[in-house]
Order: C-alpha cells, then sequence, then structure tokens
C-alpha cells in the first residue's frame, strides 16, 4: 500500500499534471470503487483542480466552486495512479478501474488484485471530509516528541501495531514500520507500555528520518514525471520484504513473523537482542494485537 512517502510524491506529480486543470469526464469502470452516490460523482465533472491534499494515505483533490467538493482516493494495497498523456486514454484491462480525463492527458486509477478494495468518494464539505476521511492519527513529520510520545503510548500494544494505526499515527504501515523498527532497534512486538525514555526518542527519531529519507528517495527518482513505480519492496530497504537477506549493519539473516496472511520482517541481532521470534508462540500471545492481514493492519 502506499504509505505516507508515496501518497506525499503522488500528490507533488498531481500538482504538477492536473491542478489548475479542468476535470472535463469521469469513467468509473470498477463496480465496486464509488462509495459514494450523493453528490453523484459527475457533479465533478466541470470544475478545475485547485489543490491537493493527504488525509493518511488518502489523496484528496479538491475541485473549484463555492459548495466545496472533494475527491478521495484510497489506493489500499494494490490501487496505483498512472498518468498518460493523452486525453481520453483508455483503462488496462482487468485492473483498469476508473479514468479522470484532463485536458492535457488522463490519470488512470488501477488495482492490481482479484480483491478490490481500492475506494474513491466525491465529498461535499470540508467538515464531512474530515469527518469521514480523517482517521485522527497525528502526523509524525509535523509533531514534537512529546505529541509523538503520548500517541504512541495512548494504549499498550506492540510497536507494530501502534505505528500501523491510523488513529495513532497518520500514513504509516506494514514497509516502513518495518524499516523504522529495524533503525530504532526495537522489536516489532515490544509492548508500547514498556518503553523507556531513550526508547521513545530512538523511534521518534528513527520515524522522522526513514520517513523524510524515503519521500526524497522517491522524489528524486519520479523527478518531474509521474511516478509509475510504486512499490513496497526496494532494493534498499533495510528489512521490509528481504527475509533470509543479510543484514545491512550486522550480515544476520533477516527473519520474519508470518501471522495469519500478514508477514512483518526484523532483524534478530539488531532488534531482538538475538532472539528469534516464534509464529506459533506469538498466535497465542498477541491475539487481536496482531492483525490477520496487511489490509487489517493498513485499512
Amino acid at each position: 500500500m502506499p504509505e505516507l512517502p508515496d501518497v506525499v510524491v503522488y500528490l507533488e506529480a498531481l500538482d504538477r499534471f492536473v491542478v489548475g486543470r479542468e476535470l472535463r469526464k469521469i469513467r468509473v469502470i470498477g463496480v465496486s470503487l464509488l462509495q459514494t452516490f450523493d453528490p453523484p460523482i459527475s457533479a465533478a465533472e466541470g470544475r478545475a483542480v485547485v489543490g491537493t491534499r493527504r488525509l493518511g494515505k488518502r489523496l484528496v483533490l479538491e475541485m473549484d466552486g463555492a459548495d466545496d467538493l472533494f475527491l478521495v482516493i484510497h489506493l489500499m494495497v494494490a490501487g496505483r495512479l498512472r498518468w498518460r498523456d493523452q486525453p481520453g486514454a483508455k483503462p488496462p484491462g482487468k485492473i483498469g478501474l476508473a479514468a479522470f480525463d484532463f485536458d492535457n492527458g488522463t490519470l488512470l486509477l488501477t488495482e492490481a488484485s482479484k480483491r478490490k478494495k481500492a475506494s474513491l468518494w466525491l465529498v461535499n464539505g470540508a467538515k464531512t471530509l474530515a469527518d469521514d476521511h480523517d482517521r485522527g492519527g497525528v502526523e509524525p513529520l509535523e509533531v514534537d516528541e512529546a505529541a509523538f510520545r503520548d500517541a504512541l503510548t495512548d494504549r499498550n500494544r506492540t510497536l507494530k501495531r501502534a505505528l500501523c494505526d491510523p488513529t495513532a499515527f497518520s500514513g504509516i504501515g506494514n514497509a516502513y514500520s518495518d524499516e523504522i523498527l529495524f533503525h530504532a532497534g526495537l522489536s516489532p512486538v515490544q509492548r508500547t507500555g514498556n518503553l523507556d525514555d531513550d526508547e521513545i526518542t530512538r523511534l521518534f527519531e528513527a520515524t522522522r528520518s526513514t520517513l523524510v529519507d524515503w519521500t526524497d528517495r522517491h522524489r528524486q527518482a519520479v523527478g518531474d514525471g509521474f511516478p509509475d513505480k510504486v512499490t513496497a519492496f526496494h532494493d534498499d530497504m533495510a528489512v521490509h520484504g528481504k527475509y533470509n537477506q543479510p543484514c545491512p549493519v550486522c550480515a544476520a539473516p533477516v527473519q520474519r513473523i508470518v501471522y495469519a496472511d500478514n508477514e512483518v520482517n526484523y532483524c534478530p541481532q539488531c532488534q531482538t537482542g538475538g532472539r528469534m521470534l516464534a509464529d506459533r508462540s506469538l498466535s497465542r500471545l498477541l491475539k487481536d494485537d496482531w492483525p490477520r492481514s496487511i489490509e487489517d493492519l493498513e485499512d
């Protein structure tokens, strides 16, 4: 799922490509995509996009007009945005969900998954936008350490769950939480209630540095173009998606916790004092504190 760094770079590209442009037509192909009917999606047609914003992992396009209309897109795990310079471009085969036609090209919404989870809303009013789509988590790059601590320790749960909870932190998901915990040197199953001051400081600093670093990397890779290779897996990541590969710090094989349909990667030497985390015992220990799927983790 696109997370904070990916969504930020998507929005920067949308600022370049569609802000100030008239949205001439919206073609919805995926039957499960559109989540609202009032106002009708056609109400956004013929209006210019006047701004963009991020609400967690949701992308928001603000339309002109006195009635405060917002298009909200949640890409979920496999949804992606693609830009085509041809107005009226055809969405690709089985994965095409929608097309947004502008005079300078077409924004395509695709989802390469049989389980169609991506969603599109047309929202009337800033209050409705906030009430329905702002999950309440603090912005990890905007808060100070005290506010970060409050959000982290509001409930006693695993660090992995806390970082990915959209009501605690905005925009962090499965991939970057793995990387954050690695750089903080903390176990994904350590409880937030057991952290000392030094560990909270390390986590705060690792969260900021990891998100800033990956946003900058994606920004540099995209340049003045449009992101076309958005993925949760990158060669330069330390542990996420690196099961059995050597840790870049200590060379120990990266390990994983597999619970139901979800997987978390960590370095046992750098994060758990050399201790391997066994899946079966964790399943009994964590119970509802561990998500059964990435979709559960990141919804």
